[in-house]
């Protein structure tokens, strides 16, 4: 399978940032529990902070994941200190419904390996919502290791 990473063009990082705003809003709303109104206000905020204006900063690093010629989806990384050691940080890897289950969500996540160690960094982490059981699964069988769980229980009807 040939997948590689290239760097998003900005006419591609128009069209992402608002989808993937409204997406992470919605897995907020989805996976965590979180009420709609603030879903949406903590995804403009999260978004404002790391893209100012719209734009990337420096650190972050938006990428479309290709096979075969065809975009499949994108993936976004960026280079922080996590936990006072540096880490390429996975903030979002997405592949397209109709590319789903034939392994690019693998394979884009050895792709950012691939992309820690040409940047000289020995470590990655990521963020998954608890009720994102494929993409929990996917990680475990990459290796990760999970470093916190976070709990809730609604005591409402809902």
């Amino acid at each position: 399978m040939d997948v590689q990473l290239r760097p998003m063009r900005d006419d591609e990082f128009a069209d992402w940032l608002p989808k993937m705003r409204e997406d992470y809003g919605q897995a907020m709303i989805d996976d965590a529990w979180v009420l709609p109104e603030a879903a949406k206000e903590k995804a403009a905020a999260d978004c404002e902070q790391l893209f100012p204006g719209g734009r990337p900063s420096a650190e972050q690093l938006v990428f479309v994941l290709e096979a075969e010629g065809e975009t499949v989806g994108e993936l976004w990384l960026c280079e922080r200190d996590d936990m006072g050691r540096p880490c390429l940080f996975i903030y979002d890897i997405h592949v397209s419904d109709e590319y789903r289950g034939r392994s690019y969500g693998k394979a884009a996540m050895l792709l950012a390996e691939e992309e820690a160690l040409r940047r000289g960094i020995d470590r990655i982490a990521l963020n998954v919502f608890g009720r994102n059981e494929v993409a929990r699964r996917l990680y475990l069988s990459l290796g990760y290791a999970e470093n916190a769980i976070a709990m809730s229980k609604s005591l409402s009807a809902d």
